[in-house]
């Protein structure tokens, strides 16, 4: 195909199209090339957002030392906010989260044993739990019976480790009251 000026020269331009095209496509080529590799990042980076480099949440299940050098009656675990008894050779283990809003309820001994009736039975509680930020108040074994909270107080399954005999409180399996792991 040949071209010719407009202005009305009757020179023939040479046919030369070739090199604008190529460098007219390369450039394109390259534009596009550059536009999908911004996407291609962009869509990386928002993909990798959403899987944390670090995990903040403490383990679920953990060991707290070996049976025989716990001390007899509770022990509190602070930086797990857990109540964990032991009653002779058995054990067990309970939340000490409200179950209102979460408030780190106290561990609070009686005077006296209150005798209560709880589940159609009569009890002797000798300490209670009690929440200082809404004034919830739980039985020993963690029945709510005065204050905001709906449900009583959680228990976690215990157990023994195999290889090396400590204790393993699981707080991601949650026991029934009456959970009792016997050493």
């Amino acid at each position: 195909m040949k071209l010719y000026k407009k202005t009305g020269s009757k020179s023939l331009i040479a046919n030369n199209n070739s090199l604008p095209e190529t460098r007219r496509s390369f450039l394109q080529k390259l534009g596009l090339g550059g536009v999908l590799a911004g996407l291609a990042g962009f869509g990386w980076q928002s993909f990798r957002s959403l899987i944390p480099n670090v995990l903040y949440e403490p383990p679920q299940r953990f060991k707290i030392g070996l049976p025989a050098n716990l001390a007899e009656g509770v022990t509190f675990l602070e930086d797990k906010r857990l109540y964990v008894f032991k009653e002779g050779r058995s054990f067990y283990a309970i939340s000490a989260a409200c179950t209102h809003l979460g408030c780190t309820v106290k561990y609070s001994k009686l005077n006296q044993p209150k005798q209560v009736e709880i589940g159609g039975e009569k009890k002797n509680i000798p300490f209670e739990f009690h929440c200082p930020c809404h004034g919830s108040k739980f039985y020993a074994e963690g029945t709510n019976y005065a204050g905001p909270a709906p449900r009583p107080l959680q228990w976690y399954k215990l157990e023994v480790s195999p290889d090396d005999g400590q204790l393993v409180v699981d707080m991601s399996s949650e026991a029934e009251q009456n959970f009792r792991l016997t050493v």
